[in-house]
């Protein structure tokens, strides 16, 4: 799933994949705003039919976190 999460952040979002780390923080490290962050969200849910809880969001800080949230709730 990280890999998947990967990818959009390369091809959708044109960061560098070589900073794209598990363990980088969305904000923090790969310097995505809150709209880029809204955009990766509404691509996660279309491209794996889940639907992020409003009160997950907080808790989504690394790629990791996303993946795993994709990946216990498809």
């Amino acid at each position: 799933m990280y890999e998947q999460i990967k990818t959009l952040l390369v091809n959708e979002l044109n960061l560098n994949p070589d900073e794209i780390r598990p363990e980088a923080e969305i904000s923090a490290d790969l310097g995505l705003n809150s709209l880029e962050l809204a955009d990766l969200i509404v691509m996660c849910e279309e491209k794996f039919g889940i639907v992020f809880a409003d009160e997950d969001l907080a808790k989504l800080v690394t790629v990791e976190d996303v993946a795993n949230y994709i990946e216990a709730h498809a």
